[in-house]
């Protein structure tokens, strides 16, 4: 979506994936699409096989704009024209 390599967003840090479960997870199919730049924290997750399921750490919100809007939002937009 962001179509870049590295992005920089707000975090949000009143929760926090539990690392603890993180295998777990990935092999039930959710996956981690973003970690802080230590991989420690996961900071984007998407489920496969679903036409736009993503869980994000962080506040889109924050650096978009009417004339700008945040590439998450566009493509959840995007996704919502195609479900009939």
């Amino acid at each position: 979506m962001y179509e870049k390599e590295e992005i920089e967003e707000r975090h949000r840090h009143r929760f926090e994936y539990n690392n603890d479960y993180r295998e777990i997870m990935e092999k039930g199919g959710l996956k981690i699409g973003g970690t802080s730049p230590d991989g420690s924290l996961v900071e984007m997750v998407e489920l496969e096989n679903h036409p736009y399921f993503i869980g994000v750490q962080f506040h889109p919100e924050f650096a978009s704009r009417p004339n700008r809007p945040a590439p998450l939002f566009v493509h959840l937009v995007k996704a919502a024209k195609l479900v009939k």
